[in-house]
C-alpha cells in the first residue's frame, strides 16, 4: 500500500500507525524536547499561566470529542463532569491524604463511572432528547456539589491544596506546566489510539447508524456506555488538573452550563472527530477570548462608563463565530489543515478537477 506521498505500508498496522515515517518521529521528538525542555524557561508567567489553561482545557475537549464527534452521541453536562473530577481529587488528598498522581486517574474514573450512570438513557433516546437528559445531569450535579456542605462546601467553596510530587509543591505556572504537558501528551495518545481499535470502529458504527451497527453484532449497551465513560474520564482528569493547577478556594462558578456550551463549541470549530481539531478549536476560541478580554479591559479602564455595554461582547463573538463556521466551515479548522496539508503533500501535483 502506498499513500500519493510516496509512503509505504507493507501491513494495515503500519498504515494505521499514529507516527508513520522517520521524519515524523524526529518531529514528535523534537516537538515533545521543546515542550519540556525549552518552553518553560523562554516563556513569560503569562504565556505559561494560558499553556496550563488551554493544555487542561484540551484534555476535557478530547473527551467530549470522543462521545460527539467519534460516537455521535452528545452531551451538555461535560463542566459538571470536569466538576466532578475536581472535587473530587481534591477531596482525595486533602481528607484521605491520596498522593496527587494517583489522585488525578481516579478522580478520573470516578467522573466516567458517574458519566455512565448518566449515560443510561442513551440506549433510548438519541438527539434532542438526550441533550436534555444530559441538561438534567449538569444540574443535577451542580445541585450535590452545592447543596452537600459537609463535604464540598457548598456555595462557600472548598479550599484545594496544590499539587505536590515527591516533597515539591507544584505552586507555579512554570512548575505545574511539566504535568499539564506530561498529562496531556498521555491523553493525547490514547485519544489517537481509540481511532485505530476495535472501540473506534464501534463507536463510528454507532454515529452512522446504530441500528445497523447492533445489526452487526455491536453491543450498544457497551460501547454506548463506554463512550459516556471514557468523555467523562478525560473531563475527570482535566478537572483534577484544574483543581491543582487553581489551588485556593474552588466553587461550582468554574463549571457552569456556560462552561459545558463552550466545550461543544470547541470541538465544532475544531472539527469533530479530529484530534488536531480539538487542539485547534481550543486555540482558536479561547485565543479570541483572551485577545477580546484584554481590549475590553484596556477600554474599560480609559472610559469606565461604555464598560457594561461592552462587557457581553465576548458571548456575542462566541455565537458569531459558532455560526458562521457551521454556515461556511461546517467540518471545522480540521478540514481546513487536511486541505493544505494535501496540497503540501501532492505540490507540484496536486490534482485537479
Amino acid at each position: 500500500m502506498q499513500d500519493p506521498s510516496g509512503t509505504r505500508s507493507h501491513s494495515y498496522t503500519e498504515d494505521m500507525a499514529i507516527v508513520r515515517t522517520k521524519w515524523q518521529w524526529f518531529l514528535l521528538v523534537a516537538a515533545i524536547v521543546f515542550l519540556l525542555g525549552a518552553f518553560p524557561f523562554v516563556s513569560s508567567t503569562y504565556t505559561l499561566h494560558l499553556a496550563n489553561k488551554w493544555g487542561i482545557l484540551i484534555i476535557a475537549a478530547l473527551g467530549l470529542n470522543i462521545l460527539v464527534g467519534r460516537a455521535g452521541l452528545i452531551s451538555i453536562a461535560h463542566a459538571a463532569f470536569v466538576a466532578v473530577g475536581a472535587y473530587s481529587s481534591a477531596i482525595l488528598v486533602r481528607e484521605l491524604s491520596f498522593p496527587f498522581l494517583l489522585a488525578v486517574p481516579c478522580s478520573g474514573l470516578i467522573a466516567g463511572l458517574i458519566g455512565a450512570f448518566f449515560g443510561l438513557p442513551s440506549l433510548r433516546i438519541k438527539g434532542l432528547y438526550l441533550l436534555a437528559a444530559t441538561l438534567g445531569a449538569q444540574f443535577i450535579i451542580e445541585y450535590v456539589i452545592n447543596s452537600w456542605t459537609d463535604l464540598t462546601g457548598g456555595y462557600a467553596g472548598y479550599r484545594v491544596p496544590y499539587a505536590t510530587l515527591g516533597g515539591i509543591v507544584f505552586d507555579t505556572h512554570r512548575e505545574f506546566f511539566f504535568i499539564t504537558a506530561t498529562v496531556l501528551i498521555v491523553m493525547t495518545f490514547l485519544a489517537s489510539s481509540l481511532n485505530r481499535n476495535r472501540l473506534g470502529r464501534a463507536l463510528i458504527a454507532i454515529r452512522s447508524n446504530d441500528v445497523v451497527a447492533e445489526a452487526m453484532g455491536v453491543n450498544l449497551l457497551k460501547y454506548k456506555l463506554l463512550a459516556f465513560f471514557l468523555a467523562c474520564f478525560f473531563a475527570g482528569v482535566a478537572g483534577s488538573l484544574w483543581a491543582h493547577w487553581m489551588g485556593g478556594l474552588m466553587t461550582m462558578e468554574s463549571f457552569t452550563l456556560w462552561g459545558s456550551i463552550w466545550y461543544l463549541g470547541y470541538i465544532i470549530v475544531g472539527g469533530l472527530g479530529s484530534i488536531v481539531g480539538v487542539f485547534a478549536g481550543v486555540l482558536f476560541i479561547d485565543g479570541a477570548r483572551e485577545i477580546l478580554t484584554s481590549i475590553i479591559t484596556g477600554v474599560g479602564m480609559s472610559h469606565p462608563e461604555v464598560l457594561v455595554h461592552i462587557a457581553p461582547s465576548g458571548d456575542i463573538v462566541f455565537g458569531l463565530i459558532l455560526i458562521l463556521f457551521l454556515i461556511l466551515e461546517p467540518r471545522g479548522l480540521a478540514n481546513r489543515w487536511e486541505i493544505v496539508k494535501s496540497y503540501y503533500r501532492l505540490w507540484p501535483f496536486s490534482h485537479r478537477a
